[in-house]
């Protein structure tokens, strides 16, 4: 028999931040919001509030700002999360600027204590606590009288029957100097930052008792709905190799008569094809013809189209099997993405859809879509995202622009052909004065397949595969002039 207490975890309601957290917030624990100017604290504190704030479950919000509470709720109402109704109800505004000001710490103490007792709230928040040092600094205080004041307000929070936050600015060097870091129970860290005329926001769980929160930096948003957090994918033993995510023997057919073949009997499922060629070779359409393929097998798809506009994709023959509900699109035209703000984007389509077929179309958009910050690792970010979505069975398809080059033989220009289970190559060949399109399987890790060079032509119909290409060394010698076997 266990003696273990349980600790119950209270959800934030913060759209992804549960996750960072191992499952929730725990309960009575006493948490830390810090983070620079102008990041995100009060808001996520203020989520978090009327989120779980109910007549029952009741919130006391300490304010210690130069500003009325009235001001500061001014700006938070416009965001969807916060429900007027609660207010005096279920939660409750203190400003502590005049007991601040006098700069006696201990009438500051008394007055959160007088007041938590009054009220008995489940939930309290003290904001800014910045504001408490920088009063010290004015009434010149010595730094015993500040670490006593913050130790002593951090007792009185772990030792209430409620769940507790506060929320402050700090920089790096004084966070780690600062006591109240020690006996927080949890800590968010929040930060933003300016990279080439991009903003990107990060949070961190640096501190979360008895739960394995998740580690590392996040990115996060802050829209109409509030802050939006979007877990770092994080790669799971065993990599993204075929082996470890094909399911079994099955096979995807691609939609192309003569393809199939080619790959040694189809794609197997669970396998991600890097589909390579110059401009204008036909990537686009052989992805088309593989979701046009599921759809006719009853295996919904999704295409994340970087290249593209939804509008401009529903010109083609997507239209009907998206305005169908058979292949959902992810509109990806907004700059300063990250690759976990794609993932997630994905992963809901994948999951809404049933989808069994993913296209990226294409890793050269993708990479001008994403925020500096996050096309610096591209390649490691790309490699993540791929160890997610084969982890979940689904079967990818991805293009990668490629220039036509006869001296060498190159399948991706960020070097991450080894994340794909399966090449294709597309190109152009001379022949008697015309350019034709001719491919060929590269690779099908753990699978034979064709090692021809075939040509192909795209007609009304989609894409028709021709002959064999005769003296097919050439191609990659460097010959451009071929005649067909």
């Amino acid at each position: 028999m266990s003696n273990k207490v349980t600790i119950r975890c209270l959800p934030s309601g913060v759209p992804g931040l549960d996750n960072l957290l191992g499952g929730g917030l725990p309960e009575f624990s006493f948490n830390l919001i810090a983070g620079t100017p102008g990041s995100g604290k009060t808001t996520l504190a203020h989520q978090i509030m009327f989120s779980l704030a109910n007549p029952q479950y009741r919130a006391l919000f300490f304010t210690v700002l130069g500003e009325p509470a009235l001001k500061m709720l001014r700006y938070q109402q416009q965001f969807t999360f916060f429900d007027h109704d609660k207010i005096n109800e279920s939660i409750r505004f203190v400003n502590l600027s005049a007991e601040l000001l006098g700069g006696d710490f201990d009438r500051v103490l008394a007055r959160i204590a007088d007041e938590v007792k009054a009220y008995a709230p489940s939930l309290v928040f003290v904001d800014s606590f910045r504001s408490v040092v920088q009063s010290a600094k004015r009434e010149d205080l010595g730094v015993s009288d500040l670490q006593r004041f913050v130790q002593q307000l951090g007792m009185q929070m772990t030792s209430w029957q409620a769940t507790t936050f506060l929320i402050g600015e700090y920089l790096a060097p004084e966070a780690e100097s600062s006591p109240v870091f020690t006996v927080a129970d949890g800590i968010l860290w929040l930060s933003q930052n300016l990279h080439r005329n991009s903003m990107v926001r990060k949070m961190q769980v640096v501190k979360m008792r008895g739960q394995a929160q998740a580690s590392g930096l996040h990115t996060f948003r802050i829209s109409d709905a509030g802050l939006q957090v979007f877990p770092r994918a994080i790669v799971q033993p065993g990599g993204v190799t075929g082996s470890e995510t094909s399911t079994g023997d099955a096979r995807v057919p691609m939609g192309i008569p003569g393809l199939d073949e080619m790959l040694g009997g189809g794609l197997p499922a669970g396998y991600s094809l890097l589909l390579v060629g110059p401009s204008g070779s036909g990537k686009t359409i052989m992805a088309t013809e593989f979701l046009a393929e599921g759809v006719r097998r009853g295996e919904p798809g999704v295409i994340a189209a970087f290249e593209k506009s939804p509008s401009q994709l529903l010109n083609n023959r997507l239209s009907a099997l998206v305005k169908a509900g058979q292949v959902g699109v992810i509109n990806t035209r907004s700059l300063d993405l990250s690759i976990d703000e794609t993932l997630h984007d994905l992963i809901k389509m994948i999951g809404h859809m049933q989808a069994k077929r993913v296209v990226i179309d294409s890793l050269s958009g993708f990479e001008l879509a994403l925020a500096p910050e996050f096309s610096e690792d591209f390649r490691g970010s790309l490699y993540r995202m791929i160890a997610e979505l084969t982890a979940m069975g689904v079967t990818i398809l991805m293009t990668s622009e490629l220039e036509d080059r006869y001296t060498d033989l190159r399948f991706s220009p960020f070097g991450s052909a080894f994340l794909a289970d399966a090449i294709i190559v597309q190109r152009y060949v001379e022949i008697a004065g015309q350019f034709k399109r001719a491919f060929s399987v590269v690779k099908v890790r753990g699978s034979e397949h064709s090692k021809d060079i075939r040509l192909f032509d795209i007609t009304n119909k989609g894409i028709v595969i021709g002959e064999i290409m005769s003296e097919y060394a050439g191609i990659l010698s460097g010959r451009p002039t071929l005649s067909p076997g």
